[in-house]
């Protein structure tokens, strides 16, 4: 089991449109995480320009899978997305936990 981050850069027009797509993005992004895909998920603030995900899994499929079907993907909320394999060390969650 690895980690991966997806990382969403946001439209200019993310906030005034969200509303729009959020029930079903937010319901997606809880099924993810019911089954034990998603960990966490949310937008940075001030700017907000970027979202994270952390999803697990053995590949970066499920990340990659959730952003092709995501509905602030394909409405033009999300510019670009890119999946990020991430090396958690440290933490009750780390994948490789890593200890002194």
């Amino acid at each position: 089991m690895s980690h991966y981050l997806l990382i969403y850069d946001l439209a200019d027009d993310y906030l005034s449109r969200r509303g729009e797509f959020r029930g079903v993005h937010l319901r997606m992004a809880w099924d993810a995480h019911a089954k034990g895909d998603l960990v966490l998920g949310g937008a940075l603030g001030e700017p907000v320009d970027r979202a994270i995900l952390m999803f697990k899994g053995e590949s970066p499929k499920v990340a990659e899978d959730f952003a092709k079907a995501d509905p602030y993907v394909t409405n033009g909320l999300v510019k670009a997305w890119t999946v990020r394999h991430w090396m958690t060390v440290v933490g009750d969650l780390a994948a490789n936990p890593v200890r002194p």
